[in-house]
């Protein structure tokens, strides 16, 4: 097997879904799947993805709220760009991950 044929066998690297402290993305290179690591990054993944449904059913009130002022629908939309920030880069991760 040449250098070349390893690389192309070998695991992608998997984007975690945290930053770094300066706000650069942060990459895991294992082949295990099951690895502490790789565990502690999918327990964290389904934390923000199930945070990023509580958002969004609380933006949708918001929305339907014609009362709700200025600084309601601010935060709302602070959040939910946070939570699609975070459903994206997870959305990123595991499509990377997909063998084709």
């Amino acid at each position: 097997m040449t250098d070349r044929d390893e690389e192309q066998s070998a695991a992608p690297l998997r984007q975690l879904p945290w930053t770094s402290p300066e706000g650069k993305p942060c990459y895991l290179d294992t082949d295990d799947s099951q690895s502490l690591l790789s565990r502690l990054a999918d327990d964290v993944e389904e934390a923000q993805l199930s945070s990023a449904r509580d958002v969004l059913l609380g933006s949708e009130a918001v929305l339907a709220d014609v009362a709700a002022g200025e600084r309601a629908v601010r935060f709302a939309l602070t959040r939910t760009t946070e939570s699609l920030r975070e459903t994206l880069r997870i959305a990123h991760s595991r499509g990377a991950r997909i063998q084709s």
